[in-house]
C-alpha cells in the first residue's frame, strides 16, 4: 500500500491540492456521465498531451478519485471511472459551472 501523503491543515487546501490541475477538473467534468477510455478523454479534454494526460490520471487513481481497468485485448483497452469519492466532488464542479456560467454573462456587457 502506498504511503499516505501529509495533507495541509486547511480544507480548502485539501481539495485544491487534489484537483487544482486545470486537467484534473476536466477529467471529473468528463468522467462525470460514465466510464471514459483513454482515447476519449484524450478527445474530449482537447489540448493535452498523452503524457500530461497520463500523469494526470496516475495521481488521481493513487489519491483514489478513479479507478483504472486494463482489458488484456490487442490492442489494449483501457478505461477510467469515478469511484465514489471522485463523484463526491460533482457539488463542487457544478458550483464551478454556475459561476463560472455567471461571470461570462456578466462580462459580455
Amino acid at each position: 500500500m502506498p504511503e499516505k501523503k501529509e495533507l495541509p491543515a486547511c480544507p480548502v487546501e485539501t481539495t485544491l491540492t487534489l484537483i487544482s490541475d486545470r486537467w484534473k477538473v476536466l477529467i471529473l467534468r468528463d468522467l462525470m456521465p460514465g466510464t471514459k477510455r483513454f482515447g476519449e478523454l484524450k478527445k474530449s479534454i482537447g489540448h493535452v498531451s498523452q503524457k500530461v494526460l497520463t500523469s494526470n490520471l496516475r495521481d488521481m487513481e493513487e489519491n483514489g478519485l478513479l479507478t483504472r481497468q486494463v482489458f488484456a485485448e490487442v490492442p489494449p483497452r483501457v478505461e477510467y471511472t469515478l469511484t465514489e469519492l471522485g463523484y463526491s466532488l460533482k457539488p463542487i464542479l457544478d458550483a464551478m459551472e454556475h459561476w463560472g456560467a455567471d461571470y461570462k454573462t456578466m462580462n459580455q456587457s
